[in-house]
């Protein structure tokens, strides 16, 4: 049959599947489809890169499907007995899914589909081993077990097509490197077979196609199956994204009480909520679990609220999904969503994948989305019907939240995405993938394994010395035993064990069941990584929307027992979450900005013009663009350098030095490392630190300065970063955890959990220091943390002059404009400098209500940093004047009103304390009055001590807000 592309891509299928798309309604096919089902259709290999919603499924299947059916009507052909084609998903989820939607092509085209993962049934496998499917859809640490069975490896025989959906999941994992050497091992079965990778958008399309299809250099005579086309349809001009800093209305006020939050959140409650009205359903993305149980239950908290209104008859509904909320209760969200029941849904990077929920009309993304790939991916789970354009909202808290977002706006327009993170020669996935390639062939030659491991391109340049060496590290553990006469590879009494053990690359890392004592039942799930650094009797998280308070940790049972908090207004959650690195390129646009619009304010430039430049070149409005520019605006009138992304400026006060660096997470993770480990070394004491993609904190000894920091930049030989890396990470946290999770996948400790409890971290460290494990744990903390060649090229920048260094002697507004992002922590119970700061930056950005109680006339809500030392009324020149926190309007409205009854009486007299302390003492009692829980009583307290020092005071308000969050007084 004759090929055909363009608007006839289908005439390259055969009659019985054009039949079938007949009855599916398909006339035309959508762009990928146009493009990519010729190549497809011809037995290439292809890479598919297309947004969500536009048919890549079925792009990639409708050739494989009429190639199983010609195969099977064709006389003379040998006839496939086994498994023609494996559709490999990241996700479980994705397999349930993609059972459904090709099912009906199944049926229709007399092709048997089945689905295999872990929760498969030991009647289905032995089903399929006996009678294999024609497709087989299942996941990459399935495909790890059925390589080694003897039926199912009969059946592989007839494998001709492989397609793995959302490749760029796996591409930048460790089970994406796992992965592609199982399609090698795949590959000595089965010869060489079509290879088809589905994804929204990739940042390298040349690097994941090699990925794809690996580079073959060990078998240079067949080069023709390594070879794959790029089909790409472009996402960023299928997405209409706006940026938004919803402004403040008196609404938002009364909500910020009702709901015991600050009145910037409460502004994105009603945002979130008004553009969830105005949808039929809608996808609200969040960066951490922690973010979507806080967001869950202040909806769940305003619709309670709604119910109990006679006035509002449909409160919008809203639930949460997320990883750690157990299967049964995502999928009732998942199908009450898809019904209709629910209008919108809060969730995490769960949903980012396809997972079919319907149709879905808007994504909000809440924050920054940190990532062009992340927007892209999210947003465009919108609009899925053929060529709609989807659409999104990107809800920001101003500053640096709003300035990245709208970088990455732009640069998702672009299609300017960030490359794949491959695990280029992970040591551990090889050692698990030797194993696995014996249990494959119960004996084989260590040359052949090595050809094997090679053909796969993360795998390319691994040496063989480097080889033998984890060879001897698997022999030494009694995983498979190596002939060194005969350079043979064998079983051992524990490859099977450790094999099956092991299926997956994914960190063996318990996860621990959070179990509620008052209901009997469990709700949840925590990583081990967060229990064993964070729980403890007598903290507070969110899950599934609720507050709870821990009451037990029991290691042995791996649970975590809770209660319900009965009055969540009233605490504080204790834990934030991670949240996802910010890339250098989103970085540095965010300093570039900076420096336009501290050029524009220089030059005569009102903040006003300011943003609506901005808005005439990024998708914000006028507001929004005030808002991001208020620290930039602030810095420029308190003078000094403005950091930007080729200016770092270095500040200090008291014990706290800052290097504002717009570099991203990775390289300010990098510099921060070296930064503290080499002024640790001179000074002889620790230094402590705590990064951000825009600035670096460190909490240093007296007598430390920005010039001590200046010094390091400009004399560090950029060539020597790694080995100073590497010293300095033997006393890190984040490297013994890690060695000890590589470890296990080398079988040097049985299991992480026993290693933990057997050897310290240090004795680990110690004993497997030189050994190809330690080797891989630092490689994997330098790829999933350090950017050790980026951060070179700063240093060489700084010390050529194309990036000035430059210092303030005391904190700017940017270079603290990081630590006011709205987060509610509990402070620790001795604070130091450092929290000191904190605390004082975070309420200096903090809004007050001031209120004339002498005419009246006059009530002003702004930043306390703008209060001036003794307020007046502008009115009538008085200096009565109440401090009050945004959400007392009703003290303010209670002053006023004419008729008094008990509640009016209680809040006037609350308002003449305030404004009587703000007479006698200025802009010390509103500091007092603007911090958490510290109401005029306590202000009154705190501010008769009569602190001199201003850190003392500080630590008086710490000490109260502290108080409020244990009992629980200030939000009642």
């Amino acid at each position: 049959m004759a090929k055909s592309s363009g608007m006839d891509a289908f005439a390259n299928l055969g009659t019985e599947v054009r039949e079938a798309l007949s009855e599916q309604g398909f006339s035309t096919p959508t762009e990928p489809q146009q493009k990519a089902i010729p190549p497809l259709s011809d037995g290439r290999n292809a890479l598919v890169l297309a947004p969500t919603g536009t048919g890549k499924t079925e792009t990639a299947m409708l050739p494989v499907f009429d190639a199983i059916v010609d195969a099977r009507d064709s006389p003379g052909d040998r006839p496939r007995d086994g498994i023609s084609a494996l559709y490999i998903t990241p996700l479980r989820a994705l397999n349930r899914d993609m059972m459904d939607r090709l099912e009906w092509w199944g049926d229709r085209l007399d092709i048997e589909v089945a689905v295999r993962h872990g929760d498969t049934t030991q009647y289905e496998r032995s089903k399929q081993a006996d009678d294999p499917p024609d497709v087989l859809i299942t996941t990459p640490e399935s495909l790890q077990a059925i390589l080694t069975g003897s039926k199912m490896r009969v059946a592989l025989e007839d494998v001709a097509h492989v397609v793995i959906d959302e490749v760029h999941e796996l591409a930048s994992a460790k089970r994406g490197a796992q992965l592609t050497v199982g399609l090698e091992r795949l590959r000595r079965v089965a010869g060489p077979f079509q290879r088809v990778g589905l994804s929204a958008t990739v940042g390298t399309p040349g690097e994941v196609g090699r990925f794809l299809v690996g580079c073959g250099r060990r078998d240079p005579d067949r080069p023709g199956d390594r070879e794959f086309e790029t089909v790409e349809v472009a996402a960023g001009s299928r997405t209409d994204v706006r940026v938004l800093d919803p402004k403040i209305t008196d609404r938002d006020a009364t909500l910020a009480g009702e709901l015991a939050i600050d009145e910037t959140t409460a502004s994105h409650v009603r945002t979130i909520r008004g553009i969830v009205a105005d949808n039929d359903s809608t996808l609200i993305f969040v960066n951490t679990r922690q973010t979507a149980e806080a967001l869950g239950s202040r909806f769940k908290t305003l619709a309670e609220r709604e119910e109990s209104d006679e006035n509002i008859a449909d409160p919008t509904g809203i639930e949460v999904h997320h990883g750690s909320l157990s299967k049964d209760v995502r999928i009732d969200v998942e199908d009450r969503f898809k019904s209709g029941d629910l209008d919108g849904l809060v969730c995490t990077s769960s949903m980012e994948l396809g997972i079919d929920v319907g149709r879905v009309d808007h994504v909000v993304q809440y924050g920054s989305p940190r990532e062009v790939a992340r927007l892209l991916q999210r947003v465009g789970r919108a609009g899925h019907r053929r060529d709609l354009v989807s659409e999104g909202t990107v809800v920001t808290q101003g500053g640096d939240d709003t300035l990245e977002a709208l970088a990455i706006a732009r640069r998702a327009d672009e299609e300017l995405v960030e490359p794949a993170a491959i695990h280029h020669g992970s040591l551990d996935t090889v050692a698990n993938q030797i194993v696995g390639v014996v249990m494959d062939e119960d004996d084989i030659h260590a040359r052949e394994v090595y050809e094997t491991v090679t053909n796969a391109y993360p795998f390319r340049e691994l040496s063989e010395p480097r080889f033998q060496e984890v060879v001897r590290e698997l022999d030494g553990n009694r995983l498979l035993w190596l002939d060194e006469e005969s350079d043979t590879l064998e079983k051992s009494g524990g490859t099977w064990q450790y094999f099956y053990a092991n299926l997956s690359m994914i960190p063996d890392e318990s996860t621990y069941e959070v179990y509620d004592m008052s209901s009997r039942r469990g709700i949840g799930t925590l990583d081990e990584r967060f229990v064993v650094n964070f729980a403890g009797p007598g903290e507070t998280f969110i899950q599934r929307g609720e507050m709870w308070r821990i009451t037990k940790v029991d290691e042995e049972e791996e649970r975590v027992e809770v209660t319900p908090i009965a009055d969540p207004a009233g605490e504080v959650p204790s834990w934030v979450g991670q949240e996802i690195p910010v890339p250098r390129p989103v970085a540095e646009e965010v300093g570039r900005i900076r420096g336009e619009v501290a050029d524009a304010l220089v030059a005569g430039s009102t903040p006003r013009a300011v943003a609506g430049d901005l808005a005439e070149r990024y998708p914000i409005d006028e507001t929004t663009g005030a808002a991001a520019i208020d620290a930039i605006v602030d810095h420029v009138e308190a003078g000094g350098p403005v950091p930007t992304d080729d200016r770092v400026v270095i500040e200090g006060s008291a014990r706290t030095v800052a290097v504002n660096a717009t570099f991203g997470h990775a390289v300010n993770e990098t510099l921060a490392r070296l930064l503290a480990a080499l002024v640790g070394q001179r000074t002889g004491s620790s230094v402590g630190m705590d990064v951000d993609p825009y600035r670096i904190e460190f909490e240093v000894p007296h007598g430390v300065d920005p010039g001590t920091f200046c010094e390091v930049l400009e004399t560090t030989d950029p060539d020597s970063l790694e080995a100073y890396l590497e010293l300095a990470l033997k006393n890190a946290d984040t490297l013994k955890f890690t060695l000890a999770q590589v470890a296990a996948k080398f079988g040097s400790v049985k299991r992480y959990r026993e290693g933990r409890g057997k050897f310290g971290g240090d004795r680990l460290l110690a004993a497997l220091e030189g050994t190809p494990v330690y080797d891989e744990a630092v490689r994997e903390v330098f790829h999933a943390d350090l950017a050790v060649e980026e951060t070179a090229e700063v240093l060489s920048e700084i010390q050529s002059g194309e990036i000035d260094l430059a210092t303030a002697r005391e904190r700017t507004p940017l270079g603290t404009a990081g630590r006011s992002a709205g987060t509610e922590f509990l402070v620790p119970e001795n604070a130091d400098a450092d929290v000191i700061e904190t605390v004082r930056e975070r309420i200096r950005n903090d809004r007050v209500i001031l209120s004339c109680l002498h005419c009246n006339d006059w009530k002003h809500t702004t930043k306390v940093r703008r209060v001036r030392e003794q307020p007046e009324c502008p009115e009538c020149g008085s200096t009565r004047i109440a401090s009050l926190n945004p959400w007392d309007d009703e003290t303010v409205a209670a002053v006023r009103a004419s008729e008094k009854d008990d509640g009016q009486e209680r809040r006037t007299r609350r308002a003449h304390r305030a404004a009587s302390l703000v007479q006698t003492h200025g802009k010390r009692a509103v500091i007092a009055m603007a911090a958490r829980g510290v109401g005029p009583h306590n202000a009154a307290r705190i501010i008769n001590k009569l602190r001199e020092d201003e850190e003392e005071f500080y630590r008086d308000v710490i000490r109260q807000e502290r108080e409020y969050a244990r009992t629980q007084s200030f939000w009642d």
